[in-house]
């Protein structure tokens, strides 16, 4: 998926409130970012990513949180 394609879809999951595509969307908006070397970005993204995670409880938090550790952009917590 491009970046326009990935914008899209991410506008499109936030007009359906389907935080679990927010997840998804936001993590791979931020691994391409990390791809292009724009740590600023691909921790932006994370952020957001988790942030959902946190909100539906889902596992991907764990993974997300020690992503944005590993970067300095949070504290590990515990799950």
């Amino acid at each position: 998926m491009d970046r326009t394609e990935l914008d899209q879809a991410l506008l499109q999951a936030h007009a359906r409130v389907d935080k679990q595509a927010l997840v998804s969307l936001y993590r791979q908006a931020g691994d391409a970012a990390e791809r292009e070397g724009d740590i600023n970005a691909a921790c932006f993204f994370l952020t957001h990513a988790f942030v959902f995670a946190l909100e539906i409880g889902s596992p991907d938090a764990e993974c997300l949180n020690r992503r944005l550790v590993e970067k300095g952009r949070a504290t590990l917590l515990s799950f």
